[in-house]
């Protein structure tokens, strides 16, 4: 499948941290001799985080404040596939946000070929716990990610997303 043109090379990928590296375990191999689509997701949930966790909004914060941060959508494009052995990275990128959601971009990097593999986009919000229920980001909240999406908009490449997820 040919690679669009609006993605952004791998070195301009890693201008972002990466958030988890390591290599595919053997279990992780589907009857199609690549990795399965559920691992996608599993780099994803193991990376994820870390994004907050680079801003200080960790699992201690959140108690805390009795929240949680939910995943509403996802976009997953595949661009070149992983095998079992094959080291990857994953990188993050925050794209925009409003008063309760958050939109980026996860990039899995094959390590090992120095190919883009995939992109998962994703639009998340901020819950209350207590009541299960959407609220506003907390002003500390707001003035971190207002702070990591400035310095993300200032990288010179533009993110390859869907177009049918804004906050």
């Amino acid at each position: 499948m040919p690679i669009p043109g609006n993605v952004p090379s791998v070195d301009d990928i890693r201008q972002l941290p990466a958030h988890l590296s390591m290599a595919v375990p053997p279990e992780w191999e589907d009857r199609n001799g690549h990795v399965n689509v559920q691992y996608y997701q599993t780099l994803y949930e193991l990376g994820g985080w870390q994004i907050l966790e680079g801003i200080e909004i960790n699992e201690r914060y959140l108690a805390a404040r009795h929240a949680g941060i939910f995943d509403l959508e996802h976009h997953t494009h595949y661009l070149t596939e992983i095998h079992v052995g094959e080291t990857v990275s994953v990188h993050n990128r925050m794209l925009g946000r409003n008063d309760k959601l958050f939109h980026g971009i996860f990039f899995i990097v094959n390590d090992t070929n120095q190919q883009l593999a995939c992109t998962i986009e994703y639009l998340s919000i901020y819950v209350n716990l207590q009541v299960r229920h959407t609220e506003l980001f907390p002003k500390d909240m707001a003035l971190r990610l207002d702070k990591l999406l400035h310095d993300h908009n200032a990288l010179n490449w533009q993110a390859p997303v869907c177009g049918l997820m804004n906050p």
